[in-house]
């Protein structure tokens, strides 16, 4: 039997991919998809997605939405708070599962671990430790298409922000910066690949700056 499992959903390409690689083992059915937003903003932190083209990236996997709505700013505790109550729903419902896009980054992985400790509920990574330029070519190979939503300003130019995630945008970026942007330095938001069923069309909007990122307003068409 497979086994039901719930995955935490960014917009951006990891949570993305890693919705594919779920699709395609036998083992496990993804059941959900798990994203905060910000409540005053009504957006993902850090990549600025809006609600809405979110509700659309679901509809276009298939899938449900769970929205966790967090306070701005939001503590540690609140956050937690608002998890915990969750993942006691997540249990009532029978789910042993959640995946995570995570790459390589032990103290996130560590921090999700103790997060579902003594729950009931196992992480699950699919693409942990995956070297990472050799993924976001895959990605790219495979026709997933994301735009960079947000950029850190201290590690990549302006300019790249609103770009696609393609190979001229990856053989553009400085030394050290990661192919995949695990450290920080952009994310994203994906509109088409073969996790969704039907591409999701948007225009880019405003670019602003804002708690030392820079973000642009990607705007999902009207359905």
């Amino acid at each position: 039997m497979t086994k039901p499992i719930l995955l935490s959903w960014s917009s951006g390409k990891d949570s993305a991919w890693s919705l594919y690689k779920l699709q395609q083992n036998p083992d496990y059915e993804v059941v959900g998809l798990v994203t905060t937003v910000n409540k005053k903003y009504q957006r993902v932190a850090m990549h600025g997605v809006r609600e809405r083209l979110l509700q659309q990236q679901a509809d276009a996997a298939g899938l449900p939405l769970h929205v966790l709505n967090i306070p701005s700013p939001c503590t540690n505790q609140e956050y937690q708070d608002v998890m915990k109550s969750f993942i006691t729903v997540m249990q009532q419902d029978g789910i042993e599962y959640m995946a995570f896009g995570d790459l390589y980054l032990q103290d996130i992985r560590q921090y999700r671990e103790q997060q579902l400790a003594n729950t009931g509920i196992k992480p699950v990574f699919p693409l942990w430790q995956q070297p990472t330029r050799e993924l976001a070519e895959q990605m790219i190979s495979e026709g997933l298409e994301a735009t960079i939503t947000c950029i850190d300003p201290k590690k990549l130019s302006a300019d790249f922000v609103g770009q696609g995630f393609d190979l001229d945008f990856i053989n553009q970026l400085p030394n050290g910066v990661d192919p995949c942007g695990e450290n920080g330095e952009f994310h994203s938001c994906v509109h088409n690949g073969p996790m969704f069923n039907y591409p999701i069309p948007v225009n880019t909007g405003e670019i602003v700056e804002r708690d030392n990122f820079i973000f642009i307003d990607l705007i999902p068409e009207l359905s």
